[in-house]
C-alpha cells in the first residue's frame, strides 16, 4: 500500500473555537481534557479501506435531529488524492445516519486553509422507525477513504483555497 497522508490534531485554539460554535463555551470534564483525548482516525483491520473517525463527546440524536461535529482532526495528503467521508455503514443501516452533504470531500489543499483544515461532520438521524441514536465519546461514527483522482485535459485551475465549506466556489 502506498502511504499518502497523515492525520493530525488541529491546534487547541481552533478546536476551542469550533467547539464553542457547536456546544457553547461550557463543557463537561474540561475542554483541554477532551482535546488531549482526541483519537486520530484509524483502520479497524488490515483489510479495511476506511479510517474510522471518533466522537469527541457523547452524542444523543433523536429522529430528525442534526448536529455539526468538530472532530479536532486535519489531514495532510499528497496532491492528486482526496479523502471521502461517509457515515459508518452500520449506523446508516440501523439509524439512517446521514452526512448532510451526502459525502464529505476533503481536498489536499484544505490542510492549509484558515481553519487549519479542521474536518467537521454535520450528521442527521434520519430514522423512519423512531430510533434515537446514542453514541459515546470515542465511538466511531464516520469513515474516510483516500482515493486518487484525475483532472481534465485543458484544466487551468490556479486559485488557492482559503476557507472551508463552499470556499472553492468563492473567487
Amino acid at each position: 500500500m502506498e502511504r499518502i497522508a497523515e492525520f493530525e490534531k488541529v491546534s487547541f485554539g481552533q478546536f476551542e473555537t469550533a467547539w464553542g460554535d457547536t456546544f457553547g463555551k461550557e463543557c463537561c470534564g474540561g475542554l483541554k481534557n477532551i482535546y488531549s483525548e482526541i483519537k486520530l482516525p484509524e483502520r479497524a483491520t488490515s483489510g479495511s479501506a476506511g479510517y474510522d473517525f471518533f466522537l469527541t463527546e457523547d452524542l444523543l440524536l433523536a429522529p430528525g435531529e442534526s448536529i455539526k461535529i468538530p472532530t479536532g482532526i486535519r489531514v495532510r495528503m499528497r496532491e492528486g488524492w482526496v479523502l471521502l467521508l461517509f457515515p459508518r455503514s452500520g449506523l446508516g443501516f440501523k439509524y439512517r445516519l446521514q452526512l448532510n452533504n451526502t459525502v464529505g470531500v476533503i481536498d489536499s489543499d484544505y490542510y492549509n486553509s484558515d481553519n487549519e483544515g479542521h474536518i467537521f461532520a454535520k450528521v442527521t438521524n434520519d430514522s423512519n422507525e423512531g430510533k434515537t441514536l446514542n453514541l459515546k465519546r470515542n465511538d466511531s461514527f464516520m469513515q474516510g477513504i483516500f482515493l486518487p483522482f484525475g483532472i481534465a485535459e485543458g484544466d487551468h485551475a490556479s486559485a488557492e483555497r482559503n476557507g472551508g465549506f463552499g470556499s472553492t466556489s468563492k473567487k
